[in-house]
């Protein structure tokens, strides 16, 4: 059985485990800083699994701070036919890659 909880992390949720890398949305931490992941929503723990209204009170999970990096440039392009309307732009997200050290009790 794996051991592994959902986690909310900068307003959307992950599943997470021991040892797994994450990325996330753009943490203000330092890198090589520990982080505490206190919204856990689901917990399953050697099969037997807890379930918050919303959050688990007591459980905690703690993560790494491994690298802060962008996404891939996303090309947003708009066109409007026979006005001689056009516009591009591209975006790139901000992200932070998350070591899970330790699962919540």
């Amino acid at each position: 059985m794996h051991n592994y909880a959902i986690a909310e992390i900068g307003g959307r949720q992950f599943r997470i485990e021991e040892g797994e890398m994450v990325v996330v949305p753009r943490l203000q931490e330092e890198v090589g800083a520990t982080v505490t992941l206190d919204k856990v929503l689901l917990l399953n723990k050697d099969g037997e699994v807890k379930v918050g209204m919303p959050y688990l009170d007591g459980v905690a999970a703690e993560a790494k701070v491994v690298d802060h990096h962008k996404s891939r440039k996303v090309f947003v392009y708009k066109k409007k036919r026979r006005k001689h309307f056009r516009k591009s732009a591209t975006s790139r997200q901000h992200l932070t890659t998350l070591e899970i050290a330790t699962l919540g009790s």
